[in-house]
């Protein structure tokens, strides 16, 4: 059984003036997530800047998010990164996280000490084999300078709670690769917010979004649109939103949507150093974006 279909939004993480988490400002943006279709909440992922949290603070933005979820209308699952180089620390993380209440856990592949196939092999089956909870595998070479390659996908899709991957490589021809091999054994879940529709067309079942955070409704249709067979339609929405998606991204993920949730009164506050603020012409840019696109 899939975690969730559709699109799951990677949250934002609220920080206050004093660099600290501000959980009053997570529970606004988790409710407004819930209220407007998203499908699933992705806590301390990238967008969430898992880098820059420390333990016990990861934990607790997990928890608030679980909880949150829990006292709001409509139940969706929490899914939570809990990624890194070392496979000790995210086993102890990991079985936090699953005290906290998380529904599923996301694991990027390890990032600068990097590995071999092998090696991930490895590593994502002792973090498996050490926590009972479903795992979705998180592919993102420009992040990490690592590629999960198919046939590594395909064989940890053997692992019982090994269910999902967020594919963000870009590679369109890997990705059909890696649904080939795998067929029903994992789902496959869009890592861009660009590539939802073409990856929907191979037989994903969802995305994993930034766009999402200001805009839930827009990428929960459609993603509904594709799975009930309006592709012409879903595809109208995929190019719609291509220039607020360029903007989001022309720089650092989550500096951008970060913005774009002050501006829409969400006071997330700024990222953590060595993240700063985008410079005044991408904000100006990233208004006339949201303008265009009715957001603001």
């Amino acid at each position: 059984m899939s975690i969730f279909i559709g699109s799951g939004t990677a949250v934002c993480t609220p920080f206050n003036e004093n660099g600290s988490f501000n959980p009053t400002a997570y529970e606004k943006l988790i409710h407004f997530q819930v209220e407007n279709g998203t499908d699933a909440i992705i806590t301390c992922g990238t967008t969430g800047e898992i880098s820059t949290l420390y333990f016990n603070e990861h934990v607790e933005v997990a928890r608030t998010a679980v909880e949150t979820v829990k006292s709001s209308s409509r139940k969706i699952p929490v899914i939570a990164g809990a990624g890194g180089n070392d496979t000790r620390h995210i086993i102890e993380l990991g079985k936090e996280l699953q005290l906290a209440g998380v529904d599923a856990l996301m694991l990027v592949t390890p990032y600068y000490n990097k590995t071999s196939q092998r090696g991930l092999i490895e590593h994502f089956s002792m973090i498996a084999s050490s926590i009972d909870l479903p795992i979705v595998l998180y592919n993102v070479p420009s992040r990490t300078s690592l590629n999960m390659l198919p046939k590594t996908v395909a064989q940890l899709s053997k692992i019982d709670n090994i269910v999902a991957v967020k594919e963000a490589g870009g590679d369109i021809v890997q990705i059909a690769q890696v649904i080939e091999l795998c067929g029903s054994n994992i789902d496959v879940y869009s890592g861009n917010d660009d590539h939802v529709v073409p990856i929907l067309s191979l037989g994903g079942i969802g995305v994993i979004s930034t766009i999402a955070n200001i805009a839930p409704q827009q990428m929960h249709d459609l993603v509904l649109k594709y799975l009930e067979g309006d592709v012409k339609g879903s595809a109208k929405m995929q190019l719609e939103m291509l220039g607020l998606v360029r903007s989001l991204f022309a720089d650092v993920n989550p500096m951008p949507v970060k913005e774009a949730l002050n501006l829409l009164g969400f006071e997330m506050g700024s990222c953590r150093r060595p993240l700063t603020c985008i410079d005044n012409d991408l904000k100006d840019e990233l208004i006339l974006q949201m303008r265009g696109y009715g957001l603001l």
